[in-house]
């Protein structure tokens, strides 16, 4: 090496500088790393490598190296901010990179990548979903429902009956006086001792009683409904059924200070509408507080019991009142009800709404919250993802049921995070007013029923994002079956529907005509509906229709059972079946979309190569430090060592960059000592590596590949240090796309197969063009054999014609019968070259012998083969004609 070559390069330390910028992977910092890919530059197929070796034999290296260097000084702060946004914005970009947003038709990986994300993240999200469900209920809530329905509902009265057994005005207040004062105070043990002062209020000694019990009444005015004329001088009053415009709003009853007789409307009442068994009720009425004291609320009651508060334009009668256990941290908001409609009598019903009203008390609840506040975020995510999806699809976005689907969880789940903010800040407000006022009702109804509309809501929010998980697993073709079937079968469906319903309405108006006056079931248009129903499931009761009428009952009743069970419903069992069938014939001959089996061994396999890739690599280096030595000064200068790694393909980048990280002194030599820093780094990465490799193959299948693997390049090699050189030459061009071994035998065997298949029907044409061969010569032959009959019969003269006629006869039949005796000594092809034929015709059959006839080819004639019959009555009429 010369001292002007040494000159004209830039020293070690600049290079740094230089390649560090312009080559990224290559720096020395990383040159270990291998890239984020594993894979370099090809040296024979990079540019810029072949223009660097042009320039170094041309003695310009430090000339190029100095302007790399300047050119990388100038524009790296540029280069480098760009580069660092343009990361940041497609990484925040990439966030809501989905199917819909990616154009992945084209791209098979990618639609992999892109499928995997949206699931994963997805499923991350339905978690945390049903963790803040399920966080929000237990199981007490059903047993403490249970607890208070049977204290109000199952406890009997004097009378014997209980709430549910009320029926008249009379049995209500007996439920009052008893069962309703005994369960709502408890002052006294079940061993008779009273209980303390402060520790009353409470019902079964742990539900605390919030406020006061409140009763309310709703009654019509008189003369609300309008009396016949017959009886106007009977009947002076008339009350109709209840309705929000009829409502009696008079003061009534005794003028004292008891708020029982005076109307109170419902913004008055801070009150809310409640549906009742009859009609829809307003939040207004008569309203009577009782007290915290047994005893006055005793007297409270039995004073309206004694005034009549109850009269003829009553129409409802609400008790309501609120109890809390700390226990469990849950509200029961109780609410009985007592309807009395204008027919007289009354039904009773109760509303007991079990709910979590102070949602954070425990640690559990504030991981809960923890939930909530990562679920308002993947809302987030989602509202933005569907944000950009409709902003590049427009209107074609609203086609798609998911898409639909998406929009509709996003409402609900935003909808309910509104609602838990607002019950939050009322809960608090309600009991800091009930603390300051603790003789006052709790009106807990109207947030009760918010978190009972809250709960069914993110129940079904729950419910559809269970089902959404079927658009991210579409790519099964298994998984689509359900989805398919319903689309390929939803005209068929909707024509059925129709006709389906004509029917059962009929039969539902019928029933409620017929039945409705006598059997509960069918005492309204709703009640027949959802009875029709039950007896298509099979719960019915016979014994009730038959009562109603001993012949209509039993004909409806045999009529639908005909029509719509065994007639309908075969046929939209028979709609669906036939459609599955067709889905399942189709999803036969149907591949997946992609297989994501296959995706994942594509991937495992892709991280060997790489891991081979690096391997190899080092062995190149290694090698490179024990041959770059020309000289034999046990020092590697850059010259030598750069000629030596060009010739294994590596371009002038990594050369450098690989040089400069261990010329410490920057003298552009290799000593010994950096020579052998070099050998530990490498040597100790190559351990790394091979305890990663050797990790990776431990699971079974991956070791059987591994050791296939092996078996081929041992075969191929000879022995390790081949195997290894093989290993290098092959990575340089790239990592190895290899075949599979059970890929190379299905493939091998389609080989072999067509192999066969031609060869046969090679050998078929040889038969056949042999036999045509032999057909021209034998037509040929005969030809001349019939020239020569015909002229030794013209040259006979003098004999008679009837001699003549018997020569030829005789010379005639000598010729077919030898015709026929070589036609049976001819052998006949195997099946194999049979001819066309033979084979495709069948072949003629002679009389005598069975075997094939040959054909015989005219050249006068168009059709390509003659039998011999044929033949045989072309000579006769030859005969005829030359004996005339």
């Amino acid at each position: 090496m010369s001292g002007s070559a040494k000159s004209a390069r830039p020293s070690s330390a600049s290079s740094r500088h230089a390649w560090g910028s312009d080559y990224g992977h290559a720096r020395p910092d990383n040159q270990f790393d291998f890239g984020q890919e594993g894979i370099r530059d090809d040296a024979d197929l990079s540019p810029t490598a072949m223009e660097d070796d042009h320039i170094y034999s041309n003695g310009d290296k430090g000339k190029s190296a100095g302007r790399s260097s300047a050119v990388a000084k100038n524009g790296s702060k540029k280069k480098s901010s760009q580069s660092c946004l343009g990361k940041i914005g497609s990484g925040i970009r990439s966030l809501w990179a989905t199917r819909q947003t990616e154009d992945v038709k084209g791209d098979r990986e990618l639609h992999v990548k892109t499928t995997l994300r949206e699931l994963i993240i997805y499923i991350v999200f339905l978690v945390i979903l049903c963790i803040v469900t399920f966080g929000m209920t237990s199981t007490t809530m059903y047993y403490y429902t249970k607890v208070m329905s049977d204290l109000f509902l199952e406890t009997t009265h004097s009378g014997g009956g209980t709430f549910k057994t009320i029926t008249s005005v009379e049995d209500y207040w007996k439920f009052a006086k008893g069962p309703l004062i005994k369960g709502l105070y408890w002052e006294t043990w079940y061993n008779n001792v009273t209980v303390p002062e402060d520790q009353l209020g409470y019902i079964y000694y742990e539900n605390k009683l919030l406020g006061v019990p409140r009763l309310r009444t709703l009654q019509v005015h008189s003369n609300s409904c309008v009396v016949h004329d017959d009886f106007k001088d009977v009947i002076r009053e008339c009350f109709e059924s209840y309705s929000e415009s009829l409502e009696n709003k008079d003061s009534f009853g005794e003028k004292d200070n008891h708020t029982a007789w005076h109307y109170q409307s419902q913004d008055e009442l801070d009150g809310s509408s409640h549906w009742g068994q009859i009609t829809t009720y307003s939040g207004a009425g008569y309203v009577q507080d009782l007290t915290n004291n047994k005893t006055e609320s005793e007297d409270i009651i039995e004073y309206l019991f004694e005034k009549r508060w109850i009269r003829r334009g009553t129409r409802v009668l609400f008790i309501d009142f609120t109890v809390y256990n700390a226990n469990i941290n849950l509200f029961c908001v109780v609410r009985l009800t007592v309807e009395f409609p204008p027919t007289g009598g009354a039904i009773p019903h109760a509303t007991m709404r079990t709910v979590k009203l102070i949602r954070y008390v425990t640690v559990y609840d504030y991981f809960i919250m923890a939930c909530e506040f990562i679920l308002c975020l993947f809302i987030f995510y989602y509202m933005v993802e569907e944000a950009i999806e409709i902003k590049k699809h427009k209107c074609s976005y609203f086609k798609s049921v998911w898409n639909i689907l998406d929009i509709l969880v996003i409402i609900i789940m935003i909808m309910c995070v509104s609602f838990n903010v607002y019950r939050t800040l009322k809960v608090d407000e309600l009991l800091q007013d009930l603390l300051n006022k603790p003789d006052q009702y709790a009106n807990f109804e109207f947030l009760s029923y918010g978190q009972e509309q809250f709960d069914n809501a993110i129940a079904i929010a729950v419910f559809l994002a269970w089902i959404k998980i079927f658009k991210y697993i579409s790519f099964n073709k298994t998984m689509t079956q359900l989805s398919s079937t319903l689309g390929k079968c939803a005209k068929d469906l909707a024509g059925f529907a129709v006709m389906f319903f004509i029917i059962f309405l009929a039969f539902t108006q019928l029933g409620y005509l017929l039945f409705g006056t006598q059997v509960k079931d069918f005492s309204n248009f709703q009640n027949s509906f959802f009875t029709l129903f039950r007896i298509i499931l099979g719960d019915f009761d016979f014994d009730q229709l038959e009562a109603a009428h001993r012949i209509l009952g039993p004909i409806f009743f045999m009529l639908f059972v005909f029509f719509v069970f065994f007639v309908l419903i075969n046929m939209f069992l028979a709609i669906i079946n036939d459609t599955y069938s067709e889905v399942k014939g189709d999803m036969a001959n149907q591949k997946n979309e992609f297989e994501m089996t296959d995706y994942f061994k594509r991937g495992y396999e892709k991280m060997l190569t790489k891991m081979n890739f690096k391997h190899d690599k080092i062995v190149d280096i290694q090698k490179a430090l024990q041959t770059a030595d020309i000289n034999n000064d046990k020092q590697v200068d850059f010259d030598e060592w750069r000629q030596d790694l060009k010739t294994r393909g590596y371009a002038d980048a990594e050369i450098e960059a690989l040089f400069a990280r261990y010329d410490i002194d920057g003298d552009r030599i290799l000593s010994q000592d950096e020579q052998n820093r070099m050998l530990t780094d490498l040597d100790a990465q190559k351990a790394a590596l091979n305890k990663e490799y050797d990790d990776m193959m431990q699971r079974p299948e991956s070791a059987n590949r591994r050791s296939t693997s092996r078996v081929s390049s041992n075969d191929d090699s000879g022995d390790d240090s081949d195997d290894d050189e093989s290993r290098t030459k092959s990575s340089r061009s790239g990592p190895a796309q290899g075949v599979q071994y059970e890929e190379f035998t299905v493939l091998s065997r389609r080989v072999d197969r067509m192999e066969h298949s031609i060869g046969s029907i090679v050998s078929k044409i040889d038969a056949v063009l042999v036999k045509l061969e032999a057909m021209e010569k034998a037509k040929l032959k005969r030809r001349e054999t019939m020239g020569k009959i015909l002229d030794s019969i013209t040259e006979s003269d003098g004999t008679s014609d009837e001699v003549k006629r018997e020569q030829m006869e005789r010379l005639v039949r000598e010729e077919l019968e030898r015709w026929d005796s070589e036609s049976s000594i001819t052998p006949q092809p195997s099946g194999r070259g049979a001819s066309p034929s033979s084979s495709g015709r069948g072949g003629a059959r002679s009389r005598n012998g069975g075997n094939a006839m040959p054909f015989l080819y005219d050249h006068g004639d168009q059709n390509p083969y003659f039998p011999i019959p044929i033949m045989r009555r072309k000579m006769w009429n030859r005969v005829n004609m030359v004996s005339l």
